[in-house]
């Protein structure tokens, strides 16, 4: 079997313990004010250390948007929250240029900063702008930067977009287009808590006492962090193991018969990219040096549902990207 090229640096190995001890004072921290979801937390720390973003989809009242403000605070990080609604325009996203007037009655166009700089943006209910708005945020999510007038403003770092969507209602939304899902490294499902929690939750959020969230100390160095994730090394089988996955799920001709029948488009190299991404970041929230095939199995739903485009076949027979994704993790060989 291959062994990964490399192992890391001294540093890298501080940085990767600093990055597991930092994870775990903020899932402490959250803690005090959210009870359950830890599969949802951990998605998207994975997601954070990745320098990826997220779209969490769930119906209201799941701590989606509690869930992100609290991360931000933990994190010490700049925060915004943008409800999207039919009538938001794009500059209302990034900004805009404004003519002032000086003192000297002399005037000029000062750009005015949008929400979309901070370092955790809230995209709450995305599918609710129309896609004029929703693109807006593809160049900020792909280059962290935007473009108004054309002059590039740099966005601050790190950054991060975690979007919300209500699945259930659907009327006055636009879908997502595929470009823009594909910008998302994971789809993150928000369900309903457990007895257990619910009853924890029915018992602190009545109790007339809000709990606060302090920053955790170290966490606002998270771009060295994210650097220490990318030098996660990754076996050649591995390598060869994800590739297999990631095209396993296109309609080609040699592709699996239920394949070509119940997916229209499969995930691209950008979904490899991020599978790649996330089994690192999970490997050293794990506490491991390297990259496991249990890693990459681990991250592979939520980084393929989104980007798996259904057949008209396959929505009438009531399936879904995830079950289709777990179905491939099935049958792709990890020894081929």
């Amino acid at each position: 079997m291959d062994q990964p090229d490399g192992l890391p640096s001294g540093r890298v190995l501080r940085d990767l313990d600093d990055l597991r001890q930092t994870a775990a004072a903020i899932r402490h921290e959250l803690a005090r004010c959210i009870h359950g979801q830890q599969d949802v937390i951990d998605t998207l720390l994975t997601a954070l250390f990745a320098d990826g973003h997220a779209l969490l989809v769930g119906v209201p009242g799941l701590a989606k948007t509690l869930i992100v403000r609290s991360l931000a605070q933990a994190l010490g990080l700049s925060f915004s929250r943008v409800q999207f609604t039919p009538d938001l325009m794009p500059s209302d996203i990034t900004g805009t240029d404004i003519l002032q007037e000086d003192e000297h009655g002399h005037r000029r166009l000062e750009f005015v900063r949008g929400p979309v700089f901070a370092n955790l943006v809230l995209a709450d209910e995305i599918n609710r702008a129309p896609p004029k708005t929703q693109s807006a945020l593809l160049e900020a999510m792909q280059e962290h930067r935007v473009t108004v007038a054309g002059t590039s403003y740099a966005l601050p770092e790190p950054f991060l977009v975690l979007a919300t969507q209500n699945p259930i209602e659907q009327e006055g939304t636009y879908p997502l287009p595929e470009a823009q899902l594909d910008r998302f490294m994971v789809f993150v499902r928000v369900s309903y808590p457990s007895e257990s929690e619910e009853l924890a939750i029915a018992r602190s959020a009545t109790a007339g006492r809000a709990t606060g969230v302090s920053p955790v100390p170290g966490a606002g160095d998270i771009p060295r962090l994210q650097q220490a994730v990318g030098q996660v090394p990754v076996a050649e089988h591995l390598y060869r193991y994800a590739v297999r996955l990631v095209r396993a799920s296109r309609p080609e001709a040699a592709a699996a018969e239920w394949v070509r029948r119940a997916v229209a488009w499969g995930a691209g190299p950008r979904a490899l990219q991020h599978l790649i991404l996330a089994a690192k970041a999970r490997s050293a929230l794990t506490g491991s040096h390297l990259v496991r095939l249990e890693d990459i199995r681990a991250v592979a739903p939520a980084v393929l549902e989104h980007r798996l485009i259904l057949t008209f076949q396959a929505e009438s027979e009531g399936l879904s990207g995830r079950a289709l994704a777990l179905r491939l993790l099935d049958e792709v060989p990890a020894d081929a």
